[in-house]
């Protein structure tokens, strides 16, 4: 058998948007590993030469929410106008950042419009790929855009990721006892007319990520003492 190296690339597509006067630059790659600020500089050059007005990014988030209700989206920007012409918020987060936050600020830095969407998705089943946060940000996508984007694939593939993943939580207890509490949480905020803010999920990411380390601490600890 012959092999041969497949490297990892950073693609630009076109596409046009049905019904908008403007079209849209796509890019789809991975976070590269070095020269953030070439890489963030190379994406920015090409926006000004094709005249782009707009540079959205999107990803998602670890929180406490369950995979039976829709993922819920938290957007940023950095333009006071921008924020409130879409209903987002004014980026508040100091600390570590990624690519994200890179290109970001060099959009920033060349006054170009930019927002940032995150989805949430539910820390108890983080390894596997969430339609339903894929589906909630091309719904809050479309809204940016004024366009309707074509869901039905991810629709039925929420339904599907719902069903598989109840079935997991059902084999344990403590998990769906969990999941459980994570919906009656989430109803009650509905019922209420409330949407968990950007500040609160980030909070609970954090608080999350901090009692999974000191977990991981005693873990180890026990794993020591143990040997």
């Amino acid at each position: 058998m012959t092999r041969h190296i497949d490297w990892p690339e950073n693609v630009f597509y076109h596409c046009r948007i049905p019904g908008a006067d403007r079209d849209a630059v796509l890019l789809l790659g991975i976070e590269p590993n070095l020269r953030w600020r070439t890489f963030g500089e190379k994406i920015i050059g090409l926006a000004q030469e094709l005249g782009v007005e707009m540079v959205v990014t999107l990803g998602a988030l670890l929180a406490d929410v369950p995979h039976t209700r829709p993922a819920p989206v938290t957007g940023s920007a950095t333009d006071p106008k921008l924020i409130d012409e879409l209903g987002l918020e004014a980026s508040r987060y100091e600390g570590p950042t990624g690519i994200v936050g890179v290109v970001h600020d060099a959009c920033r830095a060349a006054e170009l419009r930019s927002v940032s969407l995150w989805a949430a998705v539910p820390h108890y089943v983080s390894l596997a790929p969430s339609p339903r946060a894929a589906l909630a940000l091309c719904q809050r996508l479309g809204e940016l855009l004024d366009t309707q984007i074509d869901t039905s694939e991810l629709e039925d593939a929420s339904a599907t990721y719902a069903e598989q993943v109840s079935e997991a939580v059902a084999t344990d207890e403590e998990t769906a006892a969990y999941v459980q509490e994570l919906e009656q949480r989430v109803d009650a905020l509905e019922e209420a007319e409330q949407l968990p803010s950007g500040d609160s999920i980030a909070a609970e990411l954090t608080r999350y990520l901090r009692e999974h380390d000191a977990r991981t601490r005693d873990d180890d600890e026990d794993d020591v003492a143990r040997g």
